[in-house]
């Protein structure tokens, strides 16, 4: 039995900051483009439609490049299955049903949990040393994160239509970090190609389920833009982004990763304002500035 060691970290921060940077923006365009997809598509198939392209494509490259890939070991096929199942069905799914029934604002705001859950979880199954300079990184972020969701944008509003919705995003931000919590423990024994290639292909199969025939009704009446958004999700926030987060992991503490996720709110709002026209406020740059303080005393911590 072959164990892979973990990489040591980056000396290069700048590379590091690229690694991570890339997945950020581009799950902060996401939420805009989940908006554009909930158009034309209930949450369900929404969540097939993406997994199934980024599954396809993921096939395509274990076929194309196999060796790139670490045998996978039996007593892991389990675990693969729950960490897909659950970090990327039951974080989707939850994550497109609670936007039907709750504004932004809100959804973001309980989103924004996920680098507190990981934190704490990092310090009880990771045994991460967590510094009070990091706590206080983190609670800056958080409240600049409030700020915007509060009062970033003009329309900005927690209102929640079912409390259902709530639980669901919320369920959704605490498998969002189990999936990073558990994923840094099995890059121990596999890259982060593998495992996350590993943990989409196993966990979709938890979408059988799903399946009706309103997915292909609404397939097939897909408009142009309905489908550019889908192609853009699965290209983007999926396939670069999640591979790219077990790059970021493998190297840096979960901690000083899972803080870079307030950037998203602050992102996505800005790209919002030019994808649909959603007004921005000078709370706003009071709330920007709160988590990227934030931020700088995480990252400064781990320099």
């Amino acid at each position: 039995m072959t164990v892979r060691k973990q990489h040591p970290p980056l000396k290069n921060n700048k590379i590091f900051f690229l690694i991570l940077g890339v997945p950020i923006i581009f799950w902060a365009f996401a939420f805009p483009f989940i908006k554009i997809g909930l158009e034309e598509l209930s949450p369900a198939n929404l969540t097939i439609m993406r997994l199934f392209f980024v599954c396809v494509i993921f096939l395509l490259i274990m076929v194309v490049a196999p060796k790139k890939f670490t045998k996978i070991q039996k007593k892991d096929l389990l675990p693969l299955f729950l960490l897909g199942f659950t970090g990327l069905v039951v974080y989707h799914f939850g994550l497109n049903y609670g936007e039907q029934y709750m504004s932004a604002s809100a959804a973001s705001l309980i989103i924004a949990t996920i680098p507190v859950l990981m934190v704490i979880l990092a310090a009880i199954f990771l045994k991460e040393n967590i510094t009070k300079t990091i706590v206080i990184g983190i609670i800056l972020s958080f409240i600049g994160v409030v700020i915007i969701s509060l009062w970033g944008t003009e329309n900005a509003s927690l209102e929640i239509e079912y409390l259902l919705a709530a639980c669901a995003v919320f369920i959704a931000a605490l498998v969002g970090a189990v999936y990073s919590i558990a994923g840094k423990k099995l890059l121990e024994r596999y890259s982060p190609l593998s495992l996350t290639v590993y943990a989409f292909l196993f966990g979709s199969l938890g979408l059988i389920p799903l399946l009706s025939p309103s997915l292909i009704t609404q397939v097939s009446s897909l408009s142009l833009k309905g489908w550019g958004a889908v192609l853009f999700l699965v290209i983007f926030p999926t396939v670069i982004g999640y591979v790219l987060w077990y790059v970021a992991l493998q190297k840096r503490p979960t901690s000083e990763v899972g803080a870079s996720l307030y950037f998203v709110p602050v992102l996505s709002t800005i790209f919002s304002y030019f994808l649909i026209n959603e007004s921005i406020t000078w709370m706003f740059i009071v709330g920007g500035f709160f988590v990227i303080l934030g931020l700088i005393l995480v990252n400064k911590h781990g320099v």
